[in-house]
């Protein structure tokens, strides 16, 4: 797959659909646009595809990989409640596979990919790299987390979020974060930075006055 050079029509893209659903939902249409999910995460992809880009296939070989694992975690915790407690996926985020939505992996993946190259642009040493990128995917998901039953994503049992779903969120997240330090998976910055801070944004947003 060729490499877009200027990626900068992407993060418009990003933007579009990240500011659109939070108006959209913040007006009246929550059913309507977060209904939507898919479509926003399928395109999510597709430019990480285009534009980070995931274009040898070594990186291809390592997102499906993490999208595996990712997979696997997620069923292992709504069969079993091990992990990240006892919760179940709703119908917002997309077709199953046994209870697990493809997408979610799809997430994982993508999540590793942008957090790794804006840790690798801030610090040096892996180790820190490695920390503040699985920081900042658990970031991503305390704020998720709130968001979530309300937009039919997941639930846990009861409505609370255990302590093991931050704890063990962090360690595959560090899991995956040394997944690509070990295969030297790099790109493109300002598209990692944007797509991170959109997401981050949408669902701080709904966490602070909704």
């Amino acid at each position: 797959m060729p490499e877009v050079k200027n990626g900068n029509w992407a993060l418009w893209v990003i933007w579009i659909f990240h500011i659109s659903a939070l108006i959209g939902i913040s007006l009246g249409f929550e059913a309507w646009f977060v209904a939507k999910t898919p479509v926003n995460l399928i395109i999510s992809s597709i430019l990480l595809f285009l534009v980070f880009p995931i274009d040898t296939r070594k990186k291809t070989a390592v997102f499906a990989l993490l999208w595996i694992l990712g997979m696997l975690a997620e069923w292992v915790g709504v069969k079993y409640g091990i992990l990240f407690g006892s919760y179940e996926y709703g119908a917002n985020l997309g077709p199953k596979l046994d209870g697990v939505p493809y997408l979610i992996g799809v997430n994982w993946a993508l999540l590793s990919f942008i957090t790794a190259r804006l840790a690798q642009y801030l610090f040096k040493k892996w180790v820190l790299q490695l920390i503040f990128a699985a920081l900042l995917m658990l970031v991503l998901d305390f704020f998720m987390e709130q968001s979530a039953p309300r937009f039919d994503f997941w639930e846990f049992d009861q409505g609370l979020v255990p302590l093991s779903n931050y704890i063990c969120w962090l360690a595959v997240a560090l899991i995956f974060q040394y997944i690509i330090h070990r295969t030297k998976i790099t790109g493109d910055v300002k598209f990692s930075a944007h797509l991170y801070t959109a997401q981050l944004v949408f669902f701080l947003y709904f966490f602070l006055w909704f």
